[in-house]
């Protein structure tokens, strides 16, 4: 993906053979290539979710039954960040490292049969609440929609479709965590993959053949949950570590991961929330306001997917292994490590999306139902939702800080605040917006933003006040030498920019190979202007914990 960086390891692991990336028994020597390894699939998905978004513009558009597809849609992928990526993994995998260090495999075996057992019995009470009470669920997340009776009715009878996704894909998390714990990343990497073939696949087919193509996609989606599910067990298998679900609530292990996972479910994953507040109140814009920010959302959230994420993935095992023996010092250079990592990545990519928003977005979705006002429309959410993109990315590093320490507190607290803000925000951005230019959704993106960098300080300094991080020598010289590579990338960018009618209706070809080009040279500037500032790729070398 040339448009936000080419990882310098992926030609690697591409290199290798499906079987043996994901068989590899040998845990990855360093960060940046365990971080590659997990990114490297990551952008396999991440590409393949993007045709997806491609082929259900082409397919859906963003009229009724789009909005109430990705509403269906995004309440049981909000709440599978909550358990699976989010509270769960922050709360069980700083367990699970510990009972790893100081435990035997039986112990470990028990442990994870125990949690297997509760975390299986709360999804399928959650499960069957939601699927019973579909319709107060779509009226909770879309309060909109209840104004207009048969999108209404077409929300509730998807939820009660997709909503069963949260458990098997939650389930699929566990697994995934377990894996991640023995430094397996690269098949919970993978897994994603799996959900957007299926989608693309019902896309394809449920638009011929049935009434209403969203039925379709909402069957695509449950069967990617037994799918995703299915795939990792024989992983879990190799590794002696398949849990056979026992339920047993006083187990200290798992006493000890609900007391952390309540606080964490909201203190991880308040970038979420603020996202599914959008969903709620874009409900109550005019029709189309809920797919512009899907299809904006969906495109900042590739750097944040593919880097942030892979990066947070790698370092909460590492940084839950370096506290549980007490290397404070390694602790404080894994997060510096950390963080001059997704400046690099983050800063180019957040700069890069909001000057190519509009050709990005037109290349990638104005075919078939969807139009040049959705384009412009989503074009001006992208851009504010690109506005925060780093911020977004410092929170998915900053946190596992806190959780690698069992410390869930403070984390909520932060949370907190951050949700009021946003909430403030969206009064004071959404209402003028609206009334005077008729873009309310653009508050919405924009109030998220700005949401975002207010978690992302707090976070930051909750770390150096209580003594847990400290900056590193030379990142005053870093920043510079960041500062001016993104000014020579954005130099390049807006001077190779030429976004004219002609350019707009050609052909999807003609438009991908622009923007392609643009993009590369953008990117040679950027990298271009690091590698004579001085900066190389071994300055980001670091071991991972044994």
């Amino acid at each position: 993906m040339a448009l936000y960086s080419v990882n310098s390891r992926f030609a690697f692991y591409s290199s290798l053979s499906f079987k043996e990336a994901l068989l590899a028994d040998k845990p990855a020597p360093s960060l940046l290539r365990s971080s590659s390894t997990v990114a490297s699939f990551t952008m396999v998905s991440r590409v393949l979710g993007l045709i997806r978004d491609i082929v259900l513009a082409r397919f859906i558009g963003s009229g009724d039954g789009a909005d109430a597809f990705f509403v269906a849609f995004k309440i049981p992928n909000f709440m599978r960040r909550l358990f699976a990526e989010g509270a769960f993994a922050q709360a069980f995998v700083p367990v699970l490292s510990e009972y790893r260090s100081q435990g035997s495999h039986e112990a470990v075996k028990a442990l994870l049969d125990r949690v297997a057992g509760a975390l299986g019995s709360i999804l399928i009470c959650v499960t069957v609440l939601a699927v019973v009470g579909a319709p107060l669920v779509a009226a909770i997340f879309a309060p909109g929609f209840m104004g207009d009776s048969v999108k209404f009715d077409l929300t509730a009878d998807l939820i009660r479709i997709t909503f069963p996704y949260l458990m098997l894909v939650s389930l699929t998390g566990f697994a995934g965590a377990i894996l991640n714990s023995y430094d397996r990343f690269a098949v919970p990497a993978f897994t994603p993959v799996l959900l957007n073939v299926s989608l693309i696949s019902a896309a394809i087919l449920a638009s011929s053949e049935m009434a209403e193509p969203v039925y379709g996609l909402a069957y695509g989606v449950l069967a990617a949950g037994f799918m995703q599910l299915v795939f990792q067990l024989p992983f879990l298998m190799r590794i002696h570590l398949l849990p056979s679900p026992k339920i047993d609530w006083q187990d200290s292990g798992v006493r000890r991961i609900l007391a952390l996972m309540v606080p964490a479910l909201f203190g991880v994953s308040v970038s979420q929330i603020n996202l599914l507040l959008d969903t709620v109140l874009a409900s109550l814009l005019p029709n189309g306001s809920v797919s512009w920010l899907y299809y904006s959302d969906r495109l900042s959230e590739l750097p944040l997917g593919v880097f942030a994420i892979a990066i947070s993935t790698v370092i909460l095992p590492n940084l839950s292994r370096q506290h549980a023996s007490s290397e404070e010092q390694k602790f404080s250079h894994t997060l510096n490590w950390a963080l001059r990592l997704i400046v690099l990545i983050g800063a180019p990519a957040s700069l890069a999306l909001m000057v190519l928003a509009e050709p990005i977005l037109t290349t990638l979705f104005q075919y078939g139902k969807t139009t040049a006002h959705d384009v412009a429309m989503s074009t001006l959410s992208l851009r504010a939702y690109a506005s925060g993109l780093l911020a977004f990315m410092l929170i998915k590093v900053l946190a596992p800080g806190y959780y690698a320490r069992q410390d869930m507190k403070t984390p909520v607290k932060i949370g907190v605040i951050a949700m009021v803000a946003n909430m403030f925000l969206n009064a004071l951005f959404v209402a003028p917006l609206y009334f005077y230019f008729d873009i309310g959704h653009v508050g919405l993106a924009l109030a998220t933003a700005v949401a975002a960098y207010i978690n992302a300080y707090l976070l930051y300094r909750g770390l150096r006040q209580r003594d847990i991080f400290h900056t590193e020598a030379g990142w005053p010289k870093w920043l510079a030498k960041c500062v001016l590579a993104n000014g020579a990338m954005v130099v390049v960018l807006l001077a190779l920019l030429d976004f004219s009618e002609s350019w707009m209706s050609g052909q999807w070809w003609e438009r991908s190979t622009y923007l392609g080009v643009v993009c590369l040279l953008g990117l040679l500037a950027y990298v271009g202007a690091l590698l004579l500032s001085g900066v190389r790729p071994k300055d980001f070398s670091v071991k991972l914990n044994p």
